[in-house]
């Protein structure tokens, strides 16, 4: 190839296929950073709290190996609802959480609408029966190597705590899992 060609090739103005190909891959990149930044926003800017903890599941086949997690804000009752007001199944909620005598953060009220003041966590209805609504906040899994998930499913197995950071906007993100609040088995990586 010439110098002239090369000269020509570079003097061209992009056309509008060119502009639109790398407005797509811009466009990628932000969401990618989107979600990135939304799971780590509570690990930066979130309150720590304490939650009590019991291993449900050890492993799957297609996720690898992990802990599923249920926790005790995870089954609560209708009682805790202003009015009486009834939950549908996938319906946003809000639990406001306040410390307990024993360390472990409890819920004192759930409601559809972000309450102005307190400790909030955001999760969804997932199913609901007899007066209970059973929420899941998007923190049930901790990854780890197959030796630690079969260690702490034997550490948790009459129950345990976990270190769970929460944002402003009740967003949550798991930190760290143990037998008791004084000795998380790790923390993953933030």
């Amino acid at each position: 190839m010439s110098t002239d060609t090369l000269h020509e090739l570079t003097e061209k103005p992009m056309n509008w296929r060119s502009w639109l190909l790398v407005l797509a891959a811009l466009l990628q990149l932000v969401m990618l950073a989107g979600v990135y930044l939304g799971a780590k926003y509570p690990l930066w800017t979130g309150e720590p709290v304490t939650l009590r903890v019991v291993p449900v599941d050890p492993r799957d086949l297609f996720r690898g190996n992990y802990a599923r997690l249920n926790y005790g804000i995870s089954s609560l009752p209708a009682s805790l609802l202003p009015d009486q007001d009834t939950l549908r199944e996938g319906q946003r909620v809000y639990v406001t959480l306040a410390p307990g005598e024993d360390g472990f953060w409890q819920a004192t009220a759930l409601s559809t609408q972000r309450p102005e003041h307190g400790t909030v966590v955001r999760g969804r209805v997932q199913w609901a029966s007899g007066g209970q609504y059973v929420l899941r906040y998007g923190i049930e899994a901790w990854f780890a190597p197959k030796e630690k998930a079969l260690a702490l499913e034997d550490t948790l197995r009459g129950g345990g705590a976990a270190r769970v950071m929460l944002a402003a906007n009740g967003k949550a993100a798991l930190v760290a899992v143990g037998e008791r609040p004084s000795e998380f088995v790790d923390e993953q990586q933030q």
